[in-house]
């Protein structure tokens, strides 16, 4: 009878951790952000600066999980950077993160770990847009794609490979097309 005990005890114990790992219900479980574009000027920008600058964009192809949407760098009219997902959609997992990966592209996850990477915070969502301050001082001639990254299991979600946007009409125009 005691050894019944013990292996049921063990059972309980094995499965706690499975359900802690796995968090399976986070498959079921799907988090919206929608997270409004900060474009108003601040009190020390002239109206002409305040619209935002695209530095670079992309979008979103899936490597371990279906994921789409768009993901653009943009400098603000106060000098700051920020990384912003729109139309963005991937699966829910644990322990999500986002990084700027140090390459063109990172379509395994292999290009992640050896090419360096920039960790920006955890996904606030697996759907929505949502935004992510950048540091003053990156080099976006290094860091050329975002990557959503399941820092649990060392798993490439998805990448953007971000490059320059293509000429057109003014900064307003990209980010009204990608709002």
């Amino acid at each position: 009878m005691k050894r019944r005990h013990v292996i049921i005890g063990l059972v309980i114990v094995v499965a706690v951790i499975g359900w802690y790992l796995f968090r399976p219900e986070l498959l079921f479980i799907n988090t919206s952000v929608n997270e409004k574009f900060p474009l108003a000027p601040t009190a020390s920008t002239s109206p002409a600066s305040a619209e935002p600058v695209v530095l670079s964009i992309g979008q979103f192809h899936g490597v371990a999980h279906e994921t789409q949407g768009m993901a653009g760098i943009y400098q603000l009219a106060d000098g700051r950077k920020m990384l912003r997902f729109t139309g963005f959609r991937t699966s829910n997992g644990p322990d999500v993160q986002v990084y700027l990966v140090a390459a063109p592209d990172a379509r395994d996850n292999e290009t992640v770990t050896k090419a360096g990477f920039i960790h920006l915070g955890a996904l606030k969502g697996n759907i929505g847009d949502q935004n992510y301050d950048l540091p003053a001082d990156l080099d976006l001639g290094k860091y050329r794609a975002v990557t959503v990254w399941c820092r649990r299991f060392g798993v490439n979600f998805a990448t953007a490979p971000l490059a320059m946007p293509p000429a057109r009409g003014s900064a307003a125009d990209e980010v009204d097309d990608l709002s």
